[in-house]
């Protein structure tokens, strides 16, 4: 572990995924200090103005949104657009900084959650084989016959908008390469040494599995998990976009892009008067992005055996 940390840490590329996702973990911390929440719903993106146009960065908040807010009791502790407002009047500047949060959420949560189930179910198969292997491996063929997207897509529909609906359709259809990964890595691992004197020991199986496989196999998993963070955000994004994940004012990058959809090109004799409106949401996704994909490229450069050159 000492060893994977130090060459994380003198590798170029890995330090600046490193200081990138400390840079998003400073804001998600700090989100309240940096962005005051307005409302009983942090989450909840407040207005600057009721204008249909985005406003461009510095616009002040509209006296009768100010008047509105005293009126429920809550206190304006600033009063401008630092990033400027999207369609509707939402504050860029508050999306951005809770996105970030909902943006660990999704990552992590999803990720976490779909790794267990190909876990578990990759494990299963590679250890027992025969029927339980063909079964569960053509189980896993099934969904992963589904174009990713257009699946989670047609799920989030059925099951409704929100942002728990979307983790479930990610998590649903996102455990499969982790189930194929960590199958071809027991399958190798099975006929150890190792193995075979625990079986002969009479060491149950779920005990060889927790104790003596996964811990020597999982490494390429953890490495595809690394990157796949970055991607499930994205994903995430994208059904915020076509308006199927968060719901209306959620603070979610995705939703912030969504926003701006009508304002991209700016209006006529105007290009790009509204580019703050896609530029600030869009440049938090690639360098969230971008961190998370820097430290798997990294941990699979240490990690990898046939890359050290020691196979």
């Amino acid at each position: 572990m000492n060893r994977t940390l130090r060459k994380l840490f003198s590798n170029a590329t890995s330090l600046l995924g490193i200081i990138l996702l400390v840079f998003f973990i400073i804001i998600a911390i700090f989100a309240p200090v940096l962005a005051p929440p307005l409302s009983d719903d942090p989450y909840q993106i407040p207005r600057m103005s009721w204008d249909v146009n985005p406003q461009p960065p510095g616009f002040p908040m509209s006296d009768n949104i100010k008047d509105m807010y005293k009126y429920i009791g809550k206190e304006v502790k600033y009063d401008k657009a630092i990033c400027g407002t999207a369609q509707g009047g939402y504050d860029i500047f508050y999306g951005l900084i809770w996105g970030t949060r909902t943006a660990f959420k999704i990552g992590i949560t999803t990720v976490f959650s779909a790794m267990l189930i190909g876990l578990f179910i990759g494990s299963i198969a590679a250890y027992f084989g025969r029927w339980v292997d063909e079964v569960l491996m053509r189980i896993t063929d099934i969904f992963l016959s589904f174009p990713f997207l257009v699946a989670a897509m047609v799920l989030t529909t059925i099951l409704g908008r929100g942002l728990n609906k979307v983790m479930i359709a990610l998590i649903a259809f996102g455990w499969m390469g982790y189930a194929r990964v960590i199958r071809g890595s027991i399958l190798s691992a099975k006929e150890e040494t190792y193995v075979m004197a625990a079986k002969a020991l009479g060491v149950r199986d779920g005990k060889i599995i927790w104790r003596h496989l996964l811990p020597n196999t999982i490494f390429p998993v953890l490495i595809q998990a690394s990157m796949n963070i970055g991607t499930m955000v994205v994903t995430a994004a994208t059904l915020s976009f076509l308006g199927v994940g968060a719901p209306l004012g959620y603070a979610d990058w995705g939703q912030m892009v969504s926003f701006a959809r009508n304002w991209i090109v700016g209006a006529p004799g105007h290009a790009g008067q509204y580019w703050y409106s896609v530029f600030y949401p869009g440049i938090f996704i690639i360098l969230f992005v971008l961190a998370w994909n820097l430290i798997g490229d990294a941990l699979r450069d240490i990690l990898d055996p046939r890359l050290r050159g020691e196979l």
